[in-house]
């Protein structure tokens, strides 16, 4: 089902007003059954719409305004890049009771990974650098910055905030240890590249183990490529890091940046969703225990 209200805005998304408004706005799909999706996100509401369509919503105007984002670069990627990702088949207009543009894309197939727990993660590992590597390299005339687009050091107010929050919940003495060496890594000088920004284990899909499709590009644009490292702790197991860090070509700079950009990006989330989403906040919780097991930033 999807996620419960975390937005105190939240406009109401639910299956009347889904059937309504593809009957209003795409009258060729109004006999398709509506049905809710069972992945979590706190950015859209979804709904399956038929076999192979997937409705969404957005649950915040912040999430609204990267629509067309998605809808003029998804067709780009989707040629370049080594696995599946949505396609935008309409956009929807806001209408009553919602205020927002929404979307229908083509639905994908695939199970999301389990933190930690992937059946060969070797051949996983090897995969996401391919997804990777593939995006760098596609022509980012034009891409907007993305989402994540900032230095670590901009994030420290709100990254030190998050710890405070959550202080009973993890070891602060090593959670700021871990943060102040990422700090210390040498900033990003070469020209940004285009990076998903939000690899973790609800934008990814697997068949059979391997990585089948990539979703949620709301936070797609030009920056540091560290940020898309954050997969390394959000998904991948210790044992299968090096062969990952290997195949993106992370040096030890990069590679510094990408889990203190992990570890920033999972304290905010639990200190945002550890009281209405429990899946997120697991998720920060398992990261968090992840980079401190690391052991490298003691390095």
């Amino acid at each position: 089902m999807p996620t419960a209200q975390t937005y105190a805005d939240e406009p109401d998304a639910e299956i009347p007003r889904v059937r309504r408004a593809i009957a209003a706005q795409f009258p060729r799909w109004a006999g398709l059954p509506v049905a809710p999706v069972g992945r979590e996100s706190t950015s859209n509401t979804m709904y399956r719409l038929g076999e192979d369509k997937v409705v969404r919503f957005p649950r915040a105007a912040g999430s609204a305004a990267d629509i067309a984002r998605e809808h003029t670069w998804l067709p780009r990627l989707a040629p370049a890049l080594p696995v599946a990702v949505p396609v935008p088949l309409g956009k929807g207009a806001p209408m009553e009771g919602f205020p927002w543009p929404w979307s229908v894309y083509r639905w994908l197939d695939g199970e999301n990974p389990v933190p930690g727990r992937i059946t060969e993660p070797g051949r996983f590992a090897e995969d996401m650098a391919g997804f990777i590597t593939a995006l760098r390299r596609i022509d980012a005339t034009d891409a907007p910055p993305s989402y994540r687009s900032e230095h670590l050091a901009a994030r420290d107010g709100a990254t030190r905030s998050a710890m405070r929050k959550v202080r009973a919940e993890i070891d602060a003495h090593a959670t700021t240890a871990a943060w102040d060496t990422a700090l210390r890594a040498p900033v990003w000088q070469d020209p940004p590249v285009l990076v998903h920004a939000d690899l973790q284990p609800g934008n990814l899909l697997l068949d059979g183990g391997r990585l089948s499709g990539v979703i949620d590009f709301e936070c797609l644009g030009l920056g540091d490529p560290a940020v898309d490292l954050i997969v390394a702790w959000y998904v991948l197991p210790a044992g299968a890091r090096d062969a990952f860090r290997t195949a993106v070509a992370a040096d030890d700079a990069v590679w510094a940046r990408g889990r203190g950009w992990a570890l920033s990006v999972a304290l905010v989330e639990l200190a945002s969703y550890r009281d209405t989403d429990p899946v997120m906040a697991a998720t920060a919780r398992h990261v968090i225990g992840e980079v401190l097991a690391d052991g490298e930033h003691t390095r």
